[in-house]
């Protein structure tokens, strides 16, 4: 079924951060709200896509090349219900990011290069997510990449410029990587189409030069989504940013640029094997556990933030690897359909909560100056707003119900006790009580830590658009417990765990066969 709003998720804010540019030199005014008008929009088209989609698939071929005797020939952008649900969270945390900005970034110069960056890392994780081509995905990925190491550096601060080399050059090393997989998937294959490398691959391939194109791709794709241990890059380059982008770092370009086209890949494009399902399953524990021990003895709040972000994808990568285990195996396939829909529902919730916990910590900057929690405290008076969706950011990270944390995690662990991975269940419910004693500390030192005689009254709430934002994604924390519902979670996430799981069905879209 060809959808003719595909395109437009690239085309929209591609042509926004032209204008932008363009008409930012004429009038200061248009640049912020160009962006917020893109990505109302985008939110508009991709939940009408969401729910007008149901289970089918839609392609769009650039071009109008169709498959000559099953080969693709064109270029293809593929709207599924994986894609789908990651193109509402970009566009989602996205408005809200840019809905913050309009007062959070008066403080800063050149607003028109801010938004305009903003919008082109904005079509390149689109793009990353709707591409059926895999040089298509790394084209796009370079695009919200080079945005985002400018968007780091924005303040021009050293920390900020600093924390920005480094995830440059960790970045390269990773498109590097990622760009020698592909040189030797069009080698060996003659094709870059994602299903049609999976139909030449499940037909005739070399083991060792398929491990190392897996290898290669897991190492290049692991390190933009910052697992355990390539995240070396992730605490400085998430602290140093303006808050409104250290929100879309940790809420959606790790997903989007990361954890999402390794989930693609190794379902849609390779043969799901339990040897790299054990390695997927070990990085995503790993990364769950050390993420946590991180994080706990931070006193900046955007670099606790930052470890924790580690440690939330770790869930993710965890639960999704235990499906796929349970699916290489061939054993169990309800137990690995509900560890992949766990992992999956996990991801959205971590954009609500993550990028809420970003705001707050921004909306803290700008009222007291500092990210330092022991130069703080009492500021429950002063920022009731930003107390109150801090609170509540604080315990959906944690997995305290009713916010959308427990139930993804709920799911998580009840999929790992089901699959027998008992430790792996163990060391989930450990890592969440850690997570809780680290967010009461962030609570405790941040709002209430104070004698009574030193409480500032000098501290004020900050702007409105701030508190918006912020209002938002605390009500979104709350709505999307409902997703662990039967009937939604089988209309919203299902469609998803099914693409994934039916290795045949992403393929026969593309190639009609």
């Amino acid at each position: 079924m060809m959808n003719p709003l595909i395109p437009l998720f690239v085309a929209v804010p591609l042509a926004g951060a032209f204008l932008t540019i363009i008409l930012g030199r004429f009038i200061t005014a248009i640049p912020r709200y160009m962006a917020l008008a893109v990505l109302l929009f985008l939110a508009f088209i991709s939940f009408w896509s969401l729910v007008t989609g149901g289970d089918g698939s839609s392609v769009y071929t650039l071009g109008g090349w169709e498959p000559v005797e099953g080969v693709p020939i064109g270029l293809y952008l593929i709207h599924d219900g994986f894609s789908a649900l990651l193109l509402c969270l970009i566009s989602l945390v996205g408005l809200l990011s840019v809905t913050y900005s309009v007062s959070y970034m008066a403080r800063y110069t050149s607003e028109n290069y801010f938004y305009s960056l903003f919008c082109l890392m904005i079509a390149g994780m689109n793009g990353v997510v709707l591409s059926g081509d895999i040089f298509n995905i790394y084209v796009f990925l370079e695009i919200s990449a080079i945005s985002s190491y400018a968007l780091v550096a924005f303040g021009v601060e050293k920390n900020e410029l600093e924390a920005t080399l480094k995830y440059q050059v960790l970045g390269v090393v990773a498109s590097f990587m990622i760009l020698f997989a592909i040189g030797f998937i069009y080698w060996s294959a003659k094709t870059l189409n994602i299903a049609d490398i999976r139909t030449v691959f499940s037909a005739d391939y070399d083991n060792s030069h398929y491990l190392l194109i897996q290898i290669l791709l897991l190492t290049g794709f692991g390190l933009k989504a910052a697992i355990i241990p390539f995240h070396a890059w992730l605490p400085d380059a998430h602290s140093s940013a303006p808050s409104p982008i250290s929100a879309m770092l940790s809420g959606v370009l790790i997903k989007a640029v990361g954890i999402y086209v390794i989930i693609r890949l190794f379902f849609n494009m390779f043969e799901v094997t339990e040897g790299m399902s054990i390695v997927i399953t070990t990085l995503g524990a790993l990364s769950m556990a050390v993420g946590v021990f991180l994080a706990i003895g931070q006193w900046d709040i955007k670099r606790l933030l930052a470890y924790h972000s580690i440690s939330q994808m770790g869930y993710v990568v965890m639960s999704v690897g235990i499906g796929m285990i349970l699916m290489a195996r061939g054993i169990r396939s309800e137990v690995a359909a509900l560890a992949i829909t766990g992992g999956i529902f996990h991801m959205l919730n971590h954009a609500a909560f993550k990028g809420l916990l970003f705001l707050n910590a921004g909306a803290i900057e700008y009222s007291v100056g500092t990210r330092d929690l022991r130069e703080m405290g009492g500021l429950a008076k002063g920022m009731p707003v930003t107390s109150a969706t801090s609170l509540a950011a604080s315990l959906s990270i944690s997995g305290i119900p009713p916010f959308n944390g427990f139930f993804s995690k709920l799911i998580i662990i009840v999929a790992a006790v089901m699959g027998r991975f008992y430790f792996l269940a163990l060391l989930a419910v450990i890592v969440s009580i850690i997570t809780l004693a680290s967010f009461m500390k962030f609570q405790r030192y941040a709002f209430y830590n104070v004698e009574p005689g030193k409480i500032r009254n000098d501290i004020k709430e900050v702007p409105v658009p701030m508190l918006l934002s912020m209002i938002t994604l605390a009500v979104v924390c709350l709505l999307l417990s409902l997703l662990a519902l039967p009937g939604l979670r089988e209309t919203v996430l299902s469609p998803a765990t099914d693409i994934l799981m039916d290795q045949l069905k992403y393929s026969s879209q593309i190639t009609g066969m």
